[in-house]
């Protein structure tokens, strides 16, 4: 009789066939939209997934093979092209038509901004690619992973508006924290390159701007949607949108918190480091 798997591998598992079914089912639901339905403006999801597929080829072929540095660099171009779009979005719509009015309920609810609407649909693909990767090699953990969770209501979220062509805009601006996981994604990287010196200019520098980043960027963002939700929360009428716009930024907020204490701890850590060997080299 072969010897049973472990438990934390069978969980794992399950978690994996679960996650990988709903991929499918949203993929399914994807394709009936633009080939039945002929919403050939989501073309941009298919083609925001290819992208970031193509670009972990790339790095796969040219730099490393190891599937977290991998999926981490991609992430970090993720990162870099969304918040590159999210400005343009904002700087666009703000130089074109001014900014009276921008924050609008209704054109935060019922309006997209030139191009909102297409970089909303690349980053969705991003993180249908993101999910398939982790799937594939097998980049997460515990019998409910987190990661997998988090990609999973995105892609929930950000789909049901762009299938409804509702809360585009609120999407974009929850983006911006995209900024802030530039940083996150650059000490990853560099940790896993070798480079962990934190006597080094360079990271005295990228720890600066991850706390900035992360206070301004990440934090500070999502509290103001949050704000501005409930302070329109009459505006919103009967629909779900206005539940799943308060439950996505509950869910949100706590996560950044987690990630402040995480972010605190690896400070922490690094600068003991730095005081426990004073002429580390």
């Amino acid at each position: 009789m072969p010897p049973r798997a472990p438990h934390h591998a069978q969980s794992s598992s399950k978690a994996g066939v679960f996650f990988s079914a709903t991929l499918l089912l949203w993929l399914v639901s994807v394709l009936f939209e633009i080939v039945f339905n002929k919403r050939r403006e989501l073309l941009y999801i298919l083609a925001g997934s290819c992208f970031y597929q193509c670009a972990n080829w790339v790095i796969r072929f040219c730099v490393s093979r190891d599937p977290l540095f991998v999926n981490t660099s991609v992430s970090l171009l993720h990162s870099i092209v969304t918040s590159a779009s999210v400005v343009f979005v904002l700087v666009y719509q703000w130089l074109k038509y001014g900014s009276r009015g921008m924050f609008d309920h209704a054109q935060l609810f019922g309006g997209t901004w030139p191009w909102a609407y297409q970089a909303l649909c690349f980053s969705c693909g991003y993180f249908a690619y993101d999910q398939w990767d982790m799937l594939q090699y097998r980049l997460y953990s515990g019998f409910i992973p987190a990661i997998l969770v988090h990609h999973l209501l995105l892609l929930i979220c950000f789909t049901l508006a762009l299938y409804r062509h509702v809360t585009i805009n609120y999407l974009i601006l929850t983006l911006i924290c995209e900024l802030h996981s530039i940083f996150l994604h650059v000490r990853k990287v560099r940790r896993m390159a070798g480079v962990r010196d934190a006597k080094s200019g360079i990271v005295k520098l990228e720890w600066v701007l991850n706390w900035f980043m992360f206070v301004f960027a990440r934090l500070a963002s999502h509290l103001l949607i949050t704000a501005k939700l409930l302070r329109d929360a009459p505006k919103f009428g009967k629909g779900v949108e206005l539940p799943l716009a308060l439950l996505g930024m509950a869910g949100m907020n706590f996560l950044n918190a987690c990630l402040g204490i995480d972010l605190f701890h690896a400070f922490r850590r690094e600068k003991n480091s730095l005081q426990n060997n004073p002429h580390h080299e």
